[in-house]
């Protein structure tokens, strides 16, 4: 299946360095993105730009004025006078506060779509200036693939060719409030994982990875399920079906995923819990 314009980004591990002098924490993440995400288009014209949000979640979004898709398209027109104006028609399938880098998705299609109009390609130094203004996690949604993230998320590598992840996504009806979830882990004084992975470290073939996944963590785990109880809820709910073969949450929250052999079995899964969570955002994705 194509990848929407503005795929979820599920973060596979996390692992969490002590706050810096300035209150930033280095981190090490490998980023993956879902075959289920936001849709966006631009048509171009005149000299501003607006947005129009629909979709499920259009009324999470937020004011449009305040958009990161707008953001993000005068931030490229900052540094290149060529890029016009126009609409853009965000639909909004992504539930807002998940922790799925939606908007950072939308902003990075938008950098996308707008490159496409001057002929500029994915590379251009602009593009990812742009991206690094408008948010943190906007530079690795622009190509849409694998990457190790590092630094305080503004370090990529090189895409990584990780093997395609049938998988379960849930998200509990509930935020984790980011802030909220990196004071408390500073508070708590949760043990964080040495940081260093290297990409040539990353096995390629199936079951190595996924060795290698259950070899890592998501450092902000026990933060986050104390800041949002849901999140413990997702968590269990998915290990009870028993089926999968890596749970873990994403990110900071409050979503959680489960990794599947087969499609088949990650829709068997998330067919259990819908009909015993139905008011939860429970969707079957391939991560790649």
């Amino acid at each position: 299946m194509p990848l929407p314009t503005a795929p979820a980004k599920i973060n596979l591990f996390l692992h969490v360095g002590s706050a810096r002098a300035d209150g930033y924490h280095p981190i090490e993440s490998l980023a993956a993105f879902a075959d289920i995400g936001d849709d966006l288009h631009f048509e171009p014209g005149g000299d501003a730009f607006s947005i129009q949000v629909t979709g499920p979640y259009a009324e999470d979004a937020g004011q449009p004025a305040n958009n990161l898709v707008l953001k993000a398209a005068y931030a490229l027109r900052r540094r290149i006078a060529a890029v016009g104006g126009g609409s853009f028609r965000l639909t909004k399938n992504l539930p807002a506060g998940a922790g799925l880098g939606g908007g950072s998705s939308d902003a990075a299609a938008a950098l996308r779509l707008l490159a496409d109009t001057i002929g500029i390609t994915g590379g251009d130094p602009a593009l990812l200036e742009a991206a690094k203004e408008t948010g943190a996690d906007v530079a690795v949604c622009l190509e849409r693939k694998a990457r190790l993230v590092s630094g305080i998320g503004d370090v990529l590598s090189e895409p990584v060719a990780i093997p395609a992840l049938p998988a379960v996504i849930v998200y509990p009806g509930a935020p984790a409030s980011t802030p909220a979830v990196y004071r408390t882990f500073d508070r708590t004084k949760a043990s964080s994982t040495p940081l260093g992975i290297r990409v040539s470290e990353i096995p390629r073939e199936r079951a190595g990875f996924l060795r290698f996944l259950h070899s890592q963590t998501n450092d902000l785990a026990s933060a986050a399920r104390s800041v949002t109880p849901e999140i413990a809820e997702a968590d269990a709910a998915l290990r009870n079906t028993d089926r999968a073969l890596l749970i873990r949450m994403s990110g900071s929250g409050s979503t959680v995923f489960a990794l599947h052999e087969t499609m088949e079995r990650a829709e068997a899964e998330a067919a259990t819990i819908r009909a015993k969570y139905p008011r939860w955002w429970v969707k079957t994705t391939t991560l790649r």
